[in-house]
């Protein structure tokens, strides 16, 4: 089970002041976000496998380190994931896949943004609040499967706007992915440069960096998706006409 310690360590990282020790849950979790992103960007159904790794691996180390609000946003993931498979394998009566990528309507657009805004307020003025209670819930479910745990003292949030900005957010965008929307790929472009300037901003400079690469990748899943939301409305004109 050794693998499964943030401290068995697999390569020291010469990055920052004194570098970073990459373990292999933390390697494996990562490559595996990786692929997971890519493969979406390519509209692979195989992408929810390795989100499930991602997301698998990510709950572990939130709960080696106790950021406890984090887990519980891989366990969402993680029903997402579950449901986005599902959504993505399903078939018509022509043996032909379901769900197609497609814009958001406008009437859709507003009440996401609405949805979105008012929950982010919500969450900026309240989100040490939030975040305690969520972590109390961990604590008690754990303690009830006879772990030894004990509630954790919790520091005020470091940019308690801007993290709220990115945990609603990337719950939304995981939402739109699942159901082929290509503003997901819009939202998560905002996330990921948000995450690059935070993650430097803290001298986490490794994760900065995977941020940097998964912007890269949230753009050409742009690129790819609006390419292929034409495609999917010219198709449809022609099987109209």
């Amino acid at each position: 089970m050794d693998f499964f310690n943030i401290n068995n360590i697999l390569v020291h990282i010469p990055l920052g002041t004194d570098g970073y020790n990459l373990s292999y849950i933390e390697a494996i979790g990562t490559i595996a976000g990786l692929l997971c992103i890519w493969l979406a960007s390519q509209e692979k159904i195989i992408n929810y496998l390795f989100g499930l790794i991602n997301v698998s691996l990510f709950a572990v180390i939130f709960f080696q380190i106790q950021l406890y609000a984090s887990l519980i946003l891989q366990i969402f993931f993680f029903a997402a994931n579950i449901y986005g498979w599902y959504a993505w394998s399903r078939m018509n009566e022509q043996k032909q896949v379901e769900l197609k990528i497609r814009w958001l309507n406008p009437k859709q657009m507003a009440i996401v943004a609405a949805i979105s805004i008012l929950a982010i307020l919500i969450m900026t003025f309240n989100i040490n609040q939030i975040f305690g209670y969520m972590a109390k819930v961990v604590v008690l479910v754990l303690q009830g499967m006879e772990s030894n745990i004990t509630m954790p003292e919790l520091q005020p949030d470091a940019f308690p706007f801007w993290d709220s900005v990115m945990t609603v957010l990337s719950i939304v965008a995981m939402i739109l992915m699942t159901r082929k929307h290509i503003e997901n790929w819009l939202i998560w472009v905002i996330i990921n440069v948000i995450s690059v300037v935070i993650y430097y901003y803290q001298g986490v400079l490794a994760m900065s960096l995977q941020y940097i690469i998964l912007t890269g990748i949230a753009l050409n899943g742009a690129r790819l998706w609006i390419k292929a939301a034409k495609h999917n409305e010219q198709q449809a004109k022609e099987n109209i006409n």
